[in-house]
């Protein structure tokens, strides 16, 4: 009878699988997160059904299990709205919104409400850089002096030694966020630059990480000299425009104007309350000036994962995530990430190496936080495992320094089961 039970099971999940194949967006290719499924736009006809169906209810129950987890961090108060999306090779499986955009309305985050990206802003630049040093226009190692004469950093000879890679690296040697205030008092970023000539070096360049924003986005600066193009006008032609990234603005008038945008949110006492859309760092748009949907970062997850050859190849991808500097210590909140080995800095993006058990070999993880007005996002990246996830929140929750490894989780979770065993477990005696 019990067998009986099992097969019966069986069938059941199978027929509501078949029900569940319309409507879902193509299976992803050669991703390790879920089984490989062959894209269906390469219209093979060797695709074994049941691993379609594998795939659909595996999306399904991922969609659940995140659903679950949002819910409940809405339901005890850490957060107030949430974009999520969730990338497997060039298959998006989640991209939408949870809880509210303001404290003070009922109007809900969905998969097309901008949000702040504060210092995710770093990784499109990083992946700019790239992309500009692989067309020749710059090099990396190029001399900062050469394209902005009037920056100085300590004396003539250690200015002299400052690169194009050590601004995209936090590794110029200035002290940890050096004029940073002025940057968000709005002043233009080559007046910035000639601040710095009064400022003590803390290392020789290349040497230490030491987070920077007035540095790292007078990259966006040299790459207007190397190529000509405003970095709003470089970033759009070459990644939103072509990736139709429609919500993507970088600027304050166009995130006021916008009809589904996020407020963001601050802790008083135990509860939240919103906070006005303020314009700091539209004047360093390289550094935290851009603003998206999960929906668009979606998008942009897909070509870090080299799923669109057409606009940038992955050989050229993988140069903004060449280890430039290593992050010392273990006091930075991914530092306590499960299985976290070391830390280094590249272009715009974080590399870390962390083993998922002990005895397997090490893998890598793409990542960066950001924080703004209000805003707390994160982004990862496994190119290991073909995935990506994004999480961006209006409120800056503590809920942000596990969000990433807590999904990942779930995913590893979802992707351990399959149909029979959850035929095998409803129907059980």
């Amino acid at each position: 009878m019990y067998r009986i039970k099992i097969t019966i099971g069986i069938a059941v999940v199978i027929f509501v699988l078949m029900s569940l194949t319309s409507g879902f967006d193509k299976p992803a290719t050669n991703t390790t997160s879920f089984k490989p499924v062959a894209s269906i736009e390469h219209k093979s006809t060797s695709i074994d059904p049941m691993l379609v169906m594998e795939y659909k209810w595996q999306k399904e129950e991922l969609r659940k299990a995140v659903t679950e987890y949002f819910e409940k961090a809405l339901a005890s108060g850490r957060i107030i709205g949430a974009g999520v999306s969730i990338v497997m090779g060039d298959s998006t499986v989640i991209s939408e919104g949870f809880g509210k955009r303001s404290i003070k309305t009922d109007k809900k985050v969905d998969a097309h409400t901008v949000f702040r990206l504060g210092s995710l802003s770093k990784g499109f630049t990083g992946l700019l850089a790239a992309h500009v040093i692989d067309e020749g226009k710059i090099e990396r190692e190029a001399k900062v002096a050469d394209y902005l004469p009037n920056f100085k950093l300590g004396d003539k000879q250690n200015t002299s030694r400052i690169t194009f890679a050590n601004l995209l690296s936090h590794s110029t040697g200035a002290p940890y966020h050096s004029y940073t205030n002025l940057v968000e008092a709005g002043l233009p970023l080559l007046k910035i630059a000639e601040q710095f000539r009064v400022v003590q070096p803390i290392s020789a360049p290349g040497e230490i990480y030491s987070y920077q924003n007035a540095l790292f986005a007078l990259s966006g600066e040299i790459i207007y000299k190397a190529t000509g193009e405003e970095i709003r006008e470089a970033l759009q032609a070459r990644f939103f425009n072509p990736l139709q990234m429609c919500t993507v603005n970088m600027d304050y008038e166009s995130l006021q104007d916008n009809i589904n945008v996020a407020i963001p949110h601050s802790k008083w006492r135990r509860t939240w309350r919103a906070k006005k859309l303020n314009d700091h760092y539209y004047n360093a748009v390289a550094a935290g000036g851009i603003n998206a949907s999960s929906l668009d970062m979606a998008k942009w997850m897909k070509l870090l994962l080299g799923r669109h050859p057409e606009i940038m190849k992955k050989n050229a991808i993988e140069k903004a995530f060449k280890p430039v500097v290593e992050i010392k210590g273990r006091s930075k909140y991914y530092q306590r990430w499960p299985g976290h080995k070391s830390s280094h800095y590249g272009f715009g993006w974080r590399i870390h190496k962390y083993q998922e058990n002990q005895g397997e070999s090490e893998k890598t993880i793409w990542h960066h936080g950001g924080s703004v007005n209000g805003f707390r996002n994160e982004i990862a990246v496994y190119p290991d495992d073909d995935l990506g996830i994004c999480v961006l929140l209006n409120s800056h929750s503590r809920i942000a320094s596990t969000v990433i490894p807590d999904l990942h989780r779930i995913i590893a979770q979802v992707r351990q089961s399959t149909p029979s065993e959850m035929a095998s477990n409803y129907f059980s005696e």
